[in-house]
């Protein structure tokens, strides 16, 4: 039986199915993450062709000023949710992890940009990778 995940936005205007497993979560520091999240930014992830929207009253794509992968972020225009990240060399789309629907079964594995955290968050003891990439790659 295959696994199914779903979720969305704050306000249910933008609503996802992902048809398949989600990939553990990867915390991610760095400072354009930081604003869009108000902080580390959890993020599982799902191969392209297994992500489904069901629902995008509201979805808004905007290119990631500092990204140096031309990334782009979905978001919903009316309350605010920040829901995915998708750079157009990768074959998968990011997902907030805040937004997939519980339980989620997902788990914490690791964080990115950690030496671009903020000075005020308190480590965990996982895996850190001081850049873009993952410890646990």
């Amino acid at each position: 039986m295959s696994e199914h995940h779903e979720g969305g936005c704050l306000c249910g205007g933008v609503r996802y199915r992902v048809n398949g497993p989600l990939r553990d979560i990867t915390t991610c520091h760095c400072g354009e993450c930081r604003r869009t999240h108000g902080g580390a930014a959890p993020y599982t992830a799902c191969p392209d062709d297994q992500l489904e929207l069901l629902a995008d009253v509201g979805l808004a794509w905007i290119e990631s000023p500092h990204s140096t992968t031309n990334a782009v972020r979905g978001f919903c225009a009316n309350c605010g949710s920040s829901l995915f990240w998708k750079a157009p060399d990768r074959d998968y789309t990011a997902i907030a992890a805040g937004s997939v629907d519980e339980p989620s079964g997902l788990h914490s594995v690791d964080h990115i940009w950690w030496d671009a955290r903020a000075d005020w968050e308190v480590p965990d003891g996982l895996p850190t990778g001081g850049t873009g990439t993952s410890a646990t790659e």
